[in-house]
């Protein structure tokens, strides 16, 4: 039984945690929901001298995680913070009685994910995680016609990831590059989302993983490049190329071979969309495709679009009491394989923080 969800005549109150970059995403992604009843009522950080200039800045309150799980008007709680507090503010959150959405990756370990989602069954809040690439059109298509079975069955699956991210973005903020905070490199900050796609598409997690990773340009604890392959339960094979060295940076590829024909997309954009029998495809190629995805050099190319569609799914599983799109459960199988690659690789992984 869910708890505190208001009915659907009842505005549903969101706190954001944490205010850096990708709180503005969230903030957006709320007000582009407010027909729904989605409103911002605080924000959270760790300095109360910058509580004044904040709260200015986003137009509501900003608190202490402690005051802003003890206000009544806070429905949910979404996490913006760095991905290694994301397990105990999680959990938090959960005993105060607020549903959570939290960014990726959930947590830095299976550990800390599991507990995440003890705590919020406990509770009776709803988990859910921003891996925000499944409700872009492109993918949703794309994941369509697999199921459909228009590829037949998948043989190849190929994911490239050649991203730029300067020294200077490791240096603007301490978390950034570590272990203990980050959990990873170009894998688990940029690659995770990617990776989550592939997992998707093909509808089963690899059961076997070899990987080789490096730090090759940049001043950081974790991996600037990775590569790895996969084997998969159903007898498809994969691969993955994942870097931040990039320079000057570029889109994301993902190609999906199989037995009925292939499909190679490009950010968000399919390059290929070739069946052997293209008469009988349940599922239509998408029309046009988006030349706008900047994320490979720029994390600020990321379009609120997508977040937008996944809080507005949020909120209609909190009123109607269904899971949400991407639950803690499923958000799992995408940090599972990263920690499996770096496992392969011989990385070390991030200590647990529940």
């Amino acid at each position: 039984m869910l708890r505190g969800v208001p009915t659907l005549s009842e505005p549903l109150g969101f706190a954001i945690l944490g205010t850096g970059s990708i709180a503005n995403v969230h903030r957006q992604a709320i007000a582009a929901n407010a027909a729904l009843g989605a409103r911002l009522v605080a924000v959270g950080h760790h300095d109360p001298a910058r509580f004044g200039d904040i709260g200015a800045a986003f137009g509501v309150p900003c608190l202490g995680q402690e005051a802003l799980l003890a206000r009544a008007d806070v429905d949910v709680v979404c996490l913006a913070t760095p991905s290694g507090q994301h397990a105990a503010q999680a959990i938090a959150a959960a005993r105060a009685g607020k549903h959570v959405l939290t960014e990726k990756p959930m947590a830095l370990s299976l550990a800390d994910a599991d507990a995440m989602i003890e705590a919020c069954e406990q509770a009776g809040v709803q988990l859910g995680v921003l891996l925000q690439r499944r409700a872009e059109p492109v993918f949703r298509r794309t994941y369509d016609a697999i199921r459909a079975g228009d590829l037949g069955q998948l043989t190849l699956v190929v994911i490239t990831m050649p991203y730029f991210r300067p020294q200077a973005y490791y240096d603007q903020a301490a978390w950034r590059g570590t272990w203990e905070l980050d959990g990873g490199g170009a894998l688990m900050n940029q690659g995770i989302h990617i990776l989550d796609l592939l997992l998707w598409f093909v509808g089963a997690d690899p059961s076997r993983i070899q990987a080789r990773a490096a730090t090759l340009q940049r001043d950081i604890a974790v991996e600037d490049t990775v590569v790895a392959s996969l084997e998969f339960p159903g007898g498809a094979l994969g691969t993955l190329a994942a870097t931040t060295t990039a320079a000057p940076g570029f889109r994301h590829r993902i190609e999906l071979y199989g037995t009925g024909g292939a499909i190679q997309l490009e950010g968000e954009s399919v390059v290929r969309w070739d069946l052997v029998e293209p008469s009988k495809a349940s599922v239509e190629p998408p029309s046009g495709g988006s030349g706008s995805d900047r994320s490979g050099s720029d994390p600020r190319g990321i379009s609120p679009e997508a977040h937008t569609a996944l809080v507005r799914d949020f909120v209609e599983a909190l009123r109607s009491g269904r899971p949400p799109f991407v639950d803690g459960r499923e958000a799992r199988r995408s940090l599972a394989t990263v920690l499996g690659v770096y496992a392969a690789a011989g990385l070390p992984s991030a200590p647990s923080r529940s």
